[in-house]
């Protein structure tokens, strides 16, 4: 059985993919194709993507869609109507008039966040099941699915590789990892996944998670962050207020069975306090959670193997 790695620079990060197979090297070009796909289909910064044509066409038309991605946008919008969530797939304009990670970040007007908070209403993407289309109902609507777009493309590679009788694999897409079989490094099968210490320098780790078909999905607002009038703003958005969501966490990590789950539970998770995330986690099935808070405090749902 032979091993292979593969690191890629798309959408915006580092990818790592691992891999034991017979044809290793084949199965990586594959899955490298598929990610550059993914890329160019589901951007929200891509002028000739397929989400960028729904949005382009916001209050004009529907746009038929590829099943995968109109696929993800339906998972979307039904996440975003969860009760007392904080995932938003609807909140493109924001993002886009506050350009938070950007060069040109800049701090929108009161005016303009209360004309942007009418446009980001999730009930308003319209999904047409039997054309596979979607239509935003108002000029000026965007979908971004920057929170869920990675655990979706992690969960599909480590798909594909499974379909292939793959041994094992491991996939990072930037801090969003998804393992499948047992790990050959170490006499357990266990994988460790360090858990970013979010006050210091990448690589430097607070804790280590030992995980087997396993994601571990870490948010948190310590990197994508700019600074005006001498405070600090960061990329995660409350849909109520059109503002940064206010809360006493630095980072969160979940542990599921897929990436996607992370993805949707570290994001409809955020804008709670501390206390209330893991007390949370600690009452939903099969999902296990850190919570690092801003006074560098820490916490860890009741399951961990740490």
């Amino acid at each position: 059985m032979n091993q292979g790695k593969r690191l890629l620079n798309l959408m915006g990060t580092k990818i790592q993919i691992w891999l034991e197979h017979d044809e290793v090297e084949h199965l990586l070009n594959q899955a490298q194709k598929m990610l550059i796909d993914y890329e160019q289909r589901f951007s929200a910064n891509r002028l000739d993507s397929q989400l960028m044509q729904v949005n382009l066409n916001a209050g004009i038309k529907p746009v038929k869609l590829q099943s995968d991605l109109f696929r993800l946008i339906k998972i979307g919008k039904t996440q975003s109507l969860a009760k007392n969530s904080f995932l938003n797939i609807a909140i493109g304009p924001l993002i886009q008039a506050w350009r938070v990670g950007f060069n040109d970040a800049r701090y929108p007007s009161v005016s303009e966040i209360n004309q942007l908070l009418t446009l980001i209403n999730p009930n308003d993407i319209l999904l047409d099941e039997d054309n596979s289309s979607v239509l935003l109902k108002h000029s000026g609507m965007a979908i971004d699915l920057g929170a869920l777009a990675k655990g979706y493309f992690a969960d599909k590679v480590i798909e594909f590789f499974k379909q292939q009788n793959a041994h094992a694999a491991y996939i990072d897409l930037g801090g969003n990892v998804l393992t499948f079989g047992a790990c050959p490094f170490h006499d357990d099968g266990y994988w460790r996944v360090g858990i970013q210490n979010p006050f210091l320098t990448r690589g430097n780790v607070i804790t280590v998670l030992k995980i087997q078909n396993q994601s571990v999905v870490t948010s948190g607002i310590y990197e994508r962050t700019f600074n005006y009038n001498g405070k600090t703003y960061h990329h995660i958005f409350d849909s109520q207020t059109g503002y940064p969501v206010e809360t006493d966490i630095e980072s969160i990590t979940i542990v599921t069975e897929h990436a996607i789950d992370g993805e949707i539970w570290t994001t409809q998770l955020y804008g709670y306090s501390a206390q209330q995330v893991i007390k949370q986690i600690n009452k939903i099935d099969h999902i296990e959670g850190i919570v690092i808070t801003k006074n560098h405090e820490y916490a860890s749902s009741n399951g961990l193997l740490i």
